[in-house]
């Protein structure tokens, strides 16, 4: 197995990363335009333009729409194949490990092996159709939107930037007291497993089992209360960013120093930054937690014994 998580994407995914990558940036650049669409309507409705000019316009925006939902779907579906292919070859590789070391009997391991073809196999190949393409996208979005933002007015596109300069504080602190939760619980589970597999059964006599399913719950809890404590100051600083582009902006409208589709053009542009923005917390999150799960995934002891040419006989 590859020493490190990225390593293991690129083993299992290869050029195909490229091909998602185009189709990424592709996206990004398509997510601009109806912006400056949509700033235009706004104005020429408020100049009182004729109106086939509002219908062309719209026209345009509606095309700008269909392209960027029909390059994300094929971005979907693709990205979702190579993570659906990755977890079956990982599948295999634990029974593939198990054939070469056929004598090799340890609960533990088995308890190991249980719970990875079961559950620990899907979010770790899964991250990998987004491994790449997730970041290159949802950088590429705040990236071009903030500069078009900045181009309209730099004074109110500096209010949607400090919407986000905390976040960076407060995530990463908090992202890594989910890790360590991650990590305990799969060491849990694993036990458990092998609770099991020594039993025979899944029984609990000495209410071991019991004591762990316990241990899962308060970990599970652990998580939910930090995760959704950070979503609550995400989207405080969101709202705080809203009320300051609506403040400046209407001060700028009323003293000339600017236009209503300015306004309109900053508060949907934040949208656009705010979801991409939650996206590449998500993918940081993911990154985080997968390295943690791939980790323990690489070092069970049929997994690690497993030589380079038995792992590049395993079929993808």
């Amino acid at each position: 197995m590859p020493t490190s998580l990225y390593r293991f994407v690129w083993r299992v995914s290869g050029l195909h990363q490229a091909a998602i990558a185009i189709l990424s940036i592709l996206l990004f650049l398509l997510g601009t335009i109806p912006l400056e669409i949509q700033r235009r309507i706004v104005n020429d409705a408020t100049d009182m333009k004729p109106f086939s000019a509002i219908i062309t316009l719209v026209s345009l925006y509606l095309l700008c729409v269909l392209a960027e939902g029909s390059v994300k779907l094929a971005l979907n579906i693709y990205r979702n194949w190579i993570g659906e292919r990755s977890v079956r070859w990982l599948r295999r590789v634990v029974f593939v490990s198990d054939t070469v070391h056929p004598d090799t009997v340890d609960l533990t391991k088995e308890g190991a092996e249980l719970s990875i073809v079961i559950a620990e196999a899907e979010p770790i190949g899964g991250f990998v159709g987004g491994a790449i393409s997730e970041p290159l996208l949802q950088a590429g979005i705040l990236l071009s939107v903030t500069g078009y933002l900045i181009y309209l007015q730099p004074l109110m596109a500096l209010v949607v930037v400090l919407v986000f300069c905390p976040q960076i504080g407060f995530v990463p602190l908090m992202q890594g007291a989910i890790n360590r939760r991650v990590g305990a619980k799969i060491n849990v589970t694993r036990q458990m497993s092998a609770g099991i597999v020594e039993r025979g059964a899944a029984l609990d006599a000495d209410g071991v089992q019991n004591k762990r399913i316990e241990q899962i719950f308060a970990l599970n809890m652990g998580v939910y209360k930090i995760k959704f404590t950070m979503n609550f100051f995400m989207n405080l600083l969101t709202q705080l960013g809203y009320a300051g582009i609506l403040a400046l902006g209407g001060y700028f409208v009323v003293t000339g120093q600017t236009e209503v589709g300015t306004i309109a053009a900053f508060i949907a542009g934040l949208g656009k930054i705010n979801d991409p923005w939650g996206d590449l917390i998500d993918w940081y999150r993911a990154v985080k937690v997968t390295q943690v799960k791939y980790e323990m995934v690489r070092n069970v002891p049929s997994i690690v014994d497993l030589s380079e040419q038995d792992a590049n006989a395993i079929a993808f």
